[in-house]
């Protein structure tokens, strides 16, 4: 559910470098956005989270003791109106794929400029996912197609097994979909923005926006990210195809 875009949201920082920590709790506070806490690892920010219940969390993946996967996937599945959004070293991380599964909001690197960090967790706070499609698109076709998840039995390169979310997606039901609905996640799978949809199918945007709304809610998505996610996972996209 989203908030009042005017209120700012309530952040929970996780990462295990306490430098990255205090960095971005500066960046944000100075820029009128409420820090509510922070966490050096996936076990602590469980429980910071249901504690302080911020409206996003900004989660590293690679942690120890309980890596970000397996806390998002924990605090999801508690608080499904939470957003989460991953921060990682590297642009096409193996592990953010697995995270978009599971319902995180999108992704930033550790990098990322002051203002674009937190113009993301506004961005994400209002129910939008981080992702540009192309992005999203170049992410899912790196890994998707390679087997990215790994099977029950194996684990991590930390050492851990794999979080529970991070097996392929569930196949939401797409005979709930009209043909355009279906069309249109097709579209959305290859990385097409509403503008680009409207242009390729010869409708309005406002038109364009009420099938994705209609399609997030017959299939349970949270965001765009997701429904690309989707896409692949049940074979109406193919790498290659956009």
């Amino acid at each position: 559910m989203t908030r009042d875009a005017a209120t700012s949201p309530r952040v929970l920082i996780v990462d295990d470098q306490e430098l990255i920590r205090t960095g971005f709790r500066m960046i944000l506070t100075a820029r009128g956005i409420e820090v509510v806490g922070e966490a050096a690892d996936g076990a602590e920010a469980v429980e910071a989270q249901r504690r302080l219940r911020p409206d996003v969390v900004l989660m590293d993946i690679r942690m120890p003791t309980m890596d970000g996967l397996e806390a998002t996937r924990r605090i999801l599945e508690h608080s499904p109106g939470c957003r989460v959004l991953m921060l990682t070293t590297f642009d096409l991380d193996r592990y953010v794929y697995a995270a978009l599964s599971i319902g995180a909001s999108g992704f930033l690197l550790k990098d990322v400029t002051a203002d674009h960090l937190a113009a993301a967790v506004r961005l994400v706070d209002t129910g939008d996912a981080l992702l540009a499609p192309s992005i999203t698109r170049r992410l899912v076709q790196r890994f998707a197609a390679d087997g990215l998840q790994t099977t029950a039995g194996q684990r991590t390169a930390e050492g851990q097994r794999p979080a529970a979310g991070a097996a392929p997606a569930v196949h939401r039901d797409l005979a709930t979909l009209t043909p355009r609905e279906l069309e249109v996640l097709t579209l959305l799978g290859q990385g097409l923005s509403n503008a680009e949809l409207a242009r390729t199918l010869t409708l309005s945007e406002a038109t364009v926006k009420t099938h994705v709304a209609r399609i997030f809610a017959k299939l349970s998505l949270r965001d765009r990210a997701q429904a690309v996610v989707l896409a692949y996972e049940t074979g109406l996209v193919t790498p290659g195809d956009a």
